[in-house]
């Protein structure tokens, strides 16, 4: 299928690294122009220099959380791109372990503000470069924590679940204009869980055996952690024209470990 790509410009946040670097190559192999940002200069520039797009890549260093920040990065997008973004992909950042018993306010704050602001300030910022598009769309990657809250991450839960229903409020207030989905998320093979591997009790255990371990535990049904190419394909589609009918939904890529109808 072609998913409609070919001379479009997409924007994805958090690209320097897992869902946000596969996103970023599956949309360049579809003949989108590209432009991702990340924290890290160094990480963003090894991630650059992996995906070799040419001129129709575009790396910007940029911390979501801040305004100013984001704003240079929708004005270096909208100066490389002639003014119009077609797709926002906003690609939040990692969960926090702790019960409600062991999350301070601080912790309640910084992790209220990182699931919010990732989404909003971006948002904000590219708008008028979506609405200079034909057909354009956001989609937010959120978690499966939206919808099935877990104890041990009661704060991560809850800001998922707002910015769920902030996605789902959006879609009502940017129709007919912009399209705007959400993928969520399950347990997805990335750095986080590379590190945990890596500080395992048992070093005799491959990584095969501690991911499948650890997917065995999970209740995971497909047996494994998703790859990331895997959610990120699911992100092309909710945001291509060949997902023009769909807005306020939300696409579940968690190996069916979700336990609700």
């Amino acid at each position: 299928m072609d998913l409609g790509y070919s001379g479009r410009t997409a924007v994805v946040t958090g690209g320097s690294s897992g869902i946000g670097l596969a996103t970023a190559r599956l949309l360049l192999a579809e003949g989108a122009r590209v432009a991702i940002c990340g924290r890290d200069a160094g990480r963003l520039q090894a991630a650059a220099a992996s995906l070799e797009g040419g001129d129709r890549l575009l790396a910007h260093r940029c911390d979501v959380l801040v305004r100013e920040e984001v704003e240079g990065f929708a004005a270096a997008v909208a100066e490389w791109s002639g003014g119009a973004v077609d797709l926002l992909v906003n690609n939040a950042g990692q969960g926090r372990v702790s019960t409600f018993a062991d999350t301070t306010d601080a912790d309640w704050a910084e992790e209220l503000r990182l699931k919010f602001f990732s989404q909003v300030l971006p948002l904000r910022a590219f708008r008028p470069l979506l609405d200079r598009a034909e057909s354009p769309a956001i989609v937010g990657v959120n978690s499966l924590l939206a919808i099935q809250p877990e104890p041990h991450m009661v704060c991560t839960s809850a800001a998922r679940a707002g910015v769920q229903n902030l996605l789902k409020s959006l879609a009502t207030e940017f129709a007919p204009r912009i399209r705007v989905n959400s993928v969520l998320l399950g347990l997805v093979d990335s750095g986080q869980w590379q590190r945990r591997f890596e500080a395992r009790d048992d070093r005799a255990q491959t990584r095969e055996q501690w991911f499948g371990a650890l997917a065995a535990k999970k209740g995971i049904p497909l047996g494994r952690l998703g790859r990331p190419e895997e959610p990120a394909r699911a992100i092309l589609f909710l945001g291509s024209p060949a997902a023009g009918y769909i807005t306020g939904a939300s696409l579940e890529v968690s190996g069916g470990v979700s336990r609700h109808i």
